[in-house]
């Protein structure tokens, strides 16, 4: 099917357009937007879905956020499925609390929307040096994240609303010294221990198994000698730094792009000021007044440009220029505070400022000189800019025959190789995962999984173009392939010789430590071949496994000694015996302050827990999709009383 598709494509647009046509026709377009609407429902809150579509794009807005914070981040981690129930049950928040803020009748004033965005860095970021707000900066930095003002402040607008769902019981929680202590000694308190181990190590010099019995085990677990799928394939990559060593820029051109940019290669300025100070902590009135004399000599200066040394000598109020008339001599970016960095590289030569803001207090500046850097200083810059700019633009142009080359001719990687002058690369015992110290496309989870896809598998087609990582293109196809297969029991014959070993071993050691148990709960007195007493806490595990300290924490306490059994898996069994119990050492008192304060703050999101879960009740929240089942460790580890 696939093989009569990529021949006769114009034949199949025709078929498909007179498909399409009358469903368009008779439904109309509001029709067919509708029914492509339609979507699994995957949860429910007041009585509204949630469907899948929902679900992916908040997932898929999830993974954007984490993905641009921590970019080395394994992508595989992001799109488990524990990872995708867990965006579904924020999701459910999100609309359980909107839910709570509608039906409460939460609202935000615009003042306090107001102050809002004023607290936000990257608003306060967009202000210019007389504290006005650059709104066509704002109206840009809104549209690259697809929003209008309007959009973002009903967003804001919206959020601070539903904030105040929960803000109630979060700030009013508290906890009394009294209970705290209660439990926190509870928490902290030690026993006095003996351990005796049963170690699984300890067992396999005692068993010797049979080729029947390994055979019997490998039957068993034919799945753990699985020898995984591989392949052998060709790949072709098509990078911008490839793309970009074939790159020749033309001198005369060079030239011509410096003198159209020369605004962009200014150096250090150097510029003079008048300074009236008055630190942000000054009361208001000592700032207006301040503000007032800077008005006054600003006026003064406009009028009388060449007066401005003489004005800074007898009126500035910055120890260090004053006396040279206002001169600070040249500076680069990042040497001054940001409104005077702002505003100097903002101006013309001989031009001077408004009145500036700053947390000094209100300057006037001229800026007096501009430093050019040269052509010759710049070349390699220039250059390096050019031969990026052109890189893209043959990049973007090259994708392009890529894409459709590897697609077309999808029986060989030669043809797009030789249109673009790409090597082609070769790569024995592929698997469908990254292995370990792969990199570039072999490590590369999409590019993989498309090389793996049963089309590639069956015809050795080419994979499409995949994007394996900034403006980075590649195709490949498989040679050989080796499909996934159990491996002869003559092949992995020691391995199933070392499981077997363990997993009897553990065995054995959990049936001996199990029958002691027995016998020393019968009978405390018989109880020999301990390990010295060691006090356990929290705090001070002495290296013993967790389990081993949940065990000794857990016992009851109401009869001593008390015994209680520990599976440890591979590692064998262990019997703890409680010998008594030992109080908390007091704490000093900022360590039992801290101590309290945290455990208030448990208490508060408890307390907010069962808040938000009362909600979920009273709007029948519910999800719809099963909860997936995290993967069993290869040992469990399980404690007996």
């Amino acid at each position: 099917m696939f093989d009569f598709v990529r021949k006769h494509t114009k034949i199949v647009m025709v078929l498909l357009f007179l498909l399409i046509l009358p469903s368009f026709v008779l439904l109309g377009l509001d029709g067919y937007n509708k029914s492509q609407d339609q979507s699994a429902k995957v949860a429910r809150v007041d009585g509204r879905d949630i469907t899948q579509s929902d679900w992916d794009r908040a997932h898929q807005r999830e993974m954007d956020q984490l993905r641009n914070s921590m970019p080395n981040l394994d992508p595989k981690l992001l799109d488990s499925p524990e990872a995708r129930y867990a965006t579904l049950e924020r999701l459910v928040r999100e609309r359980v609390v909107a839910t709570a803020a509608e039906k409460f009748k939460l609202t935000t004033s615009n003042e306090r929307l107001a102050r809002e965005l004023q607290q936000s860095p990257e608003i306060a970021s967009l202000r210019r040096p007389d504290g006005s707000l650059d709104m066509e900066r704002y109206r840009q930095l809104l549209a690259a994240q697809g929003m209008s003002p309007e959009m973002f402040e009903a967003n804001v607008r919206t959020d601070l609303s539903n904030r105040q769902v929960l803000a109630g019981v979060g700030a009013s929680g508290f906890a009394s010294n009294s209970a705290a202590d209660i439990s926190l000694n509870a928490y902290f308190e030690k026993r006095e221990i003996q351990l005796a181990r049963f170690n699984a190590a300890d067992f396999i010099a005692k068993l010797n198994p049979t080729d029947a019995e390994l055979e019997q085990y490998y039957k068993a677990n034919e799945k753990l000698f699985q020898a995984p799928e591989q392949a052998s394939i060709e790949y072709v990559l098509l990078d911008m730094d490839g793309v970009g060593k074939s790159i020749a820029v033309n001198p005369a051109d060079l030239k011509t792009y410096y003198e159209q940019n020369l605004p962009r290669f200014e150096g250090e300025r150097r510029a003079s000021h008048i300074l009236i100070a008055s630190p942000k902590s000054a009361p208001a009135v000592d700032r207006e007044k301040a503000k007032a004399k800077a008005q006054e000599l600003l006026a003064l200066v406009k009028k009388s440009p060449d007066t401005f040394a003489d004005v800074a000598r007898k009126n500035s109020q910055d120890p260090g220029s004053a006396a040279k008339g206002g001169d600070l001599d040249f500076f680069g970016r990042n040497s001054m505070v940001k409104p005077f960095e702002d505003a100097v590289f903002s101006m013309k030569k001989g031009e001077i400022s408004d009145v500036v803001e700053s947390e000094f207090g209100y300057h006037i500046i001229k800026l007096t000189d501009v430093k050019q850097r040269s052509f010759e200083e710049l070349r390699p810059e220039l250059e390096a800019a050019m031969k990026k700019q052109e890189a893209q633009k043959k990049f973007a142009e090259s994708a392009d025959v890529f894409t459709n080359a590897v697609y077309e001719q999808a029986e060989s990687l030669k043809p797009a190789a030789d249109k673009l002058k790409l090597e082609i690369k070769s790569a024995a015992n592929v698997t469908r995962q990254p292995q370990v110290g792969a990199t570039g496309a072999l490590a590369n989870a999409k590019f993989l999984n498309a090389l793996f896809a049963p089309d590639s598998i069956e015809k050795k087609r080419n994979t499409e173009a995949i994007e394996v990582g900034p403006s980075q293109l590649a195709s490949g196809r498989i040679v050989q392939y080796t499909p996934a297969h159990t491996r002869p029991l003559a092949e992995v014959k020691d391995t199933v010789r070392q499981r077997w070993l363990a997993q009897r071993a553990a065995e054995e050691a959990r049936k001996e430590g199990v029958a002691k148990l027995a016998a020393w709960k019968a009978a405390p007195v018989s109880a020999t071949g301990l390990a010295a007493p060691v006090v356990v806490s929290r705090e001070q595990t002495q290296k013993l496994p967790v389990p081993v300290i949940d065990a000794a924490l857990r016992a009851d306490i109401a009869a001593l000694p008390a015994f209680a059994g520990v599976d440890l898996g591979s590692q064998g069994y262990a019997i703890v015996k409680v010998e008594k119990v030992v109080p908390r050492d007091a704490p000093v008192e900022a360590a039992a302050k801290q101590q309290r304060d945290q455990y208030a703050q448990w208490w508060t999101s408890a307390e907010s827990l069962a808040y938000y879960n009362s909600l979920k009740d009273r709007f029948k929240a519910e999800i719809l999709v099963p909860k997936p089942v995290p993967a069993k460790a290869n040992a469990e580890e399980v404690v007996t009383q």
